[in-house]
């Protein structure tokens, strides 16, 4: 699977440690950055660009850390095409990508710990859409809503 990694100055150091474990499991990864810790850098740098990558169809997933994993979220899910969730426990993972398919994970490194953070990637990158008609059915109207100018 081509997995799309990103993370600002807060996430940085969680990121690195996931990058190394992603890149074990098989999987390709585009990094985004933060390539370097710079405590003056702003999420959306980051994570917009994984979100359209994400959004194209020119990576599978993607994963954004930032410190709380809020404002990843709200940057990644203003890109059409994207379903981004702050996930902190496993069925949420799961359940995103199984029920509404999310397609990008948001973390927040200052939150949960590297253990978690790795369990939480590995359940994320594991699941797959269901695709039932009352799933689909959702997702087309978010995809409509989307669509209107």
């Amino acid at each position: 699977m081509r997995i799309a990694v990103a993370a600002d100055h807060a996430g940085f150091v969680l990121k690195e440690g996931l990058l190394s474990a992603i890149r074990e499991a098989g999987h390709d990864i585009s990094d985004f950055g933060a390539y370097r810790l710079d405590p003056n850098d702003d999420y959306p740098d980051f994570v917009i660009p994984l979100a359209r990558a994400v959004a194209s169809g020119g990576t599978d997933r993607g994963i954004a850390v930032c410190g709380s994993g809020v404002g990843a979220c709200i940057a990644a899910n203003k890109v059409p095409g994207v379903r981004a969730a702050l996930c902190g426990d496993t069925f949420s993972a799961r359940q995103g990508v199984q029920d509404d398919a999310v397609n990008i994970l948001c973390l927040g490194a200052r939150v949960i710990g590297p253990s978690l953070a790795l369990e939480l990637v590995h359940v994320f990158l594991g699941a797959n859409y269901a695709g039932l008609e009352r799933f689909q059915r959702r997702l087309d109207k978010i995809t409509a809503l989307e669509q209107r100018k």
